[in-house]
C-alpha cells in the first residue's frame, strides 16, 4: 500500500468521526467528557493525524444511541468498525508505525498499573472509585487492542519505501512516538490525565472493546484444576543470576536501539520462568534502573495461571521483596473472580496464608460486593469466612455489603 493509500484510509475515518460528532452535543455524554479533558487530542482525530482507541469510538456510538436510538447506533457501529479497522491498519503500516505501537503499549501498561493503584487508594470515595474503574477498563481494553494491532503489523512486515530508509537500512520513524510520562492525546481520552479530571462528571462504566482473545505469552489460560503451587528453586542459584543478567543486558541494548516491541517480548517470556528465578530478575531490573520494565514484568506475571501466580508471589515474599509481592497481588485483582478464587486456594496450599489474605483484601477493596461473592461459589466453606474477614479489614460497611451480596447469590456462610 502506498503512502497516498495510507492517507486515504485515515482521512476517510477522520471524516466519518467528524460526521458522527456533528450529531452529538459536545457538552453532554462521553463526547462532552472527551472534549473537556482532551480537546487537542479530539481535534487531532478529527483531522486524521491520530486514530482514537476503539473504546473512544464505542463511547461516541453510545452517545449516538442516546440521541438517535439504539437502532441507528447499531447500524453505525458496523460501518464504524470497518472504517476504524482500515484506518488503524493504514496508520500502523506507515514507516515507524510498529515502533509507535510498541511505545504506546508500554505507556498503556503503566497506565493500567496506575489505575489498579488508584483503585486501592479510592476506597470510600465513590467519585474517585468510579473514575479509577473506568480508567482501568479502558487501559485494559487498549492494551488488548494495541497487542492485536502490533501482532498484525508484525505478521505483515511491510518493506518500507526506500525513500523512508536511513543510511544503515533501518526504518526512519515518521510517526511520532508518545512521550514518556503523563499521557496526552485522544488515545488517552477517558483516562486520568491530571487534576483537571476532578471537575468532570462521574461516568458510568464505559464500554470496552469487542470481546477478543488477547495474544502474547501472558495469555496462556488457566488449567481446569488448580494444582498446588510448585516449590521454588533457591533464589541464590547462580544460573538464575546469569539468566537475569542476560535479560537485563538484552533490555538495555533493545531500549537503546529503540526496539521496545522486542523488549516487551523478552519480558513476556521471562514472566513464565520458574518462580524462584523471578525475584532475582525483579531485583536485577531494579538495580539496573529499569523500573518500567520491572513493572511490566509484574504485570505479565499477574496473568500467569493461578498456581503459577501463587508460586511467583510466594517466591517474591520469601526473597524479601514485599513491595513487589504486594504489587503483583494488586494487579491480580483484575482477573475474573473464579481465577482469583483458584489463586487463593493455590496460595493456601503452598502455605502462603498472608499472601492469600492480601489478595482477597485487595479484591474486596476494589471490586464490587457482587463480584467478591462470586469468589465463594467454588468453595463456600473455605472461602466465605476468608472473604468476610477481608471485607472486615476494609470497613464494616464493606462487610455488610458482602454479606448481603452472598445472600442474594445464594451462597451461605458455613
Amino acid at each position: 500500500m502506498t503512502v497516498h493509500q495510507h492517507a486515504v484510509e485515515v482521512r476517510a475515518f477522520a471524516r466519518y468521526l467528524r460526521d458522527l460528532a456533528a450529531l452529538l452535543d459536545p457538552g453532554r455524554g462521553w463526547y462532552g467528557i472527551f472534549c473537556a479533558r482532551d480537546p487537542a487530542g479530539m481535534r487531532a482525530c478529527f483531522e486524521g493525524s491520530e486514530v482514537p482507541p476503539w473504546d473512544v469510538v464505542e463511547s461516541l456510538l453510545q452517545d449516538l444511541a442516546a440521541v438517535r436510538g439504539a437502532g441507528q447506533a447499531a447500524e453505525e457501529s458496523v460501518r464504524a468498525a470497518a472504517l476504524f479497522a482500515a484506518s488503524a491498519a493504514a496508520y500502523d503500516g506507515r514507516p515507524g508505525g510498529r515502533q509507535a505501537l510498541a511505545d504506546r503499549l508500554d505507556m498503556m501498561l503503566r497506565e493500567q498499573s496506575d489505575a489498579v493503584r488508584r483503585l486501592g487508594d479510592a476506597d470510600g470515595e465513590p467519585d474517585a472509585l468510579a473514575w479509577a474503574r473506568d480508567d482501568h477498563a479502558r487501559a485494559t481494553a487498549r492494551c488488548v487492542e494495541l497487542r492485536d494491532r502490533l501482532a498484525a503489523v508484525e505478521r505483515t512486515v511491510p518493506v518500507p519505501d526506500p525513500w523512508f530508509r536511513g543510511q544503515d537500512g533501518a526504518d526512519v520513524p515518521t510517526v511520532s512516538a508518545p512521550r514518556r510520562g503523563k499521557p496526552s492525546g485522544a488515545r488517552f481520552a477517558g483516562l486520568d490525565t491530571g487534576d483537571e479530571a476532578e471537575a468532570d462528571p462521574v461516568p458510568s462504566p464505559g464500554p470496552g472493546l469487542p470481546a477478543a482473545a488477547p495474544r502474547g505469552a501472558r495469555f496462556r489460560g488457566a488449567p481446569a484444576e488448580v494444582a498446588p503451587a510448585p516449590s521454588a528453586p533457591e533464589p541464590d542459584d547462580p544460573a538464575a543470576h546469569r539468566a537475569a543478567g542476560d535479560v537485563v543486558a538484552q533490555l538495555v541494548r533493545l531500549r537503546a536501539e529503540g526496539r521496545s516491541g522486542e523488549a516487551h517480548v523478552v519480558l513476556c517470556e521471562a514472566a513464565a520462568w520458574p518462580a524462584g528465578r523471578l525475584p532475582v530478575l525483579a531485583a536485577a531490573l531494579r538495580g539496573a534502573g529499569l523500573e518500567a520494565d520491572r513493572a511490566t514484568l509484574l504485570w505479565e506475571m499477574s496473568s500467569l495461571t493461578p498456581a503459577e501466580l501463587a508460586a511467583a508471589a510466594g517466591a517474591l515474599a520469601a526473597a524479601g521483596l514485599a513491595d513487589d509481592c504486594g504489587q503483583l497481588l494488586r494487579l491480580g485483582v483484575a482477573r475474573p473472580a473464579a481465577e482469583v478464587a483458584d489463586a487463593v486456594v493455590a496460595l493456601d496450599r503452598a502455605g502462603l496464608e498472608a499472601e492469600a489474605r492480601a489478595l482477597l483484601e485487595a479484591f474486596v477493596r476494589v471490586r464490587t460486593p457482587q463480584e467478591a461473592a462470586r469468589i465463594a461459589e467454588g468453595g463456600p466453606r473455605h472461602l466465605v469466612p476468608r472473604l468476610l474477614a477481608a471485607a472486615r479489614e476494609v470497613s464494616a460497611t464493606r462487610e455488610r455489603d458482602l454479606v448481603h451480596a452472598l445472600r442474594v447469590a445464594g451462597v451461605a456462610a458455613p
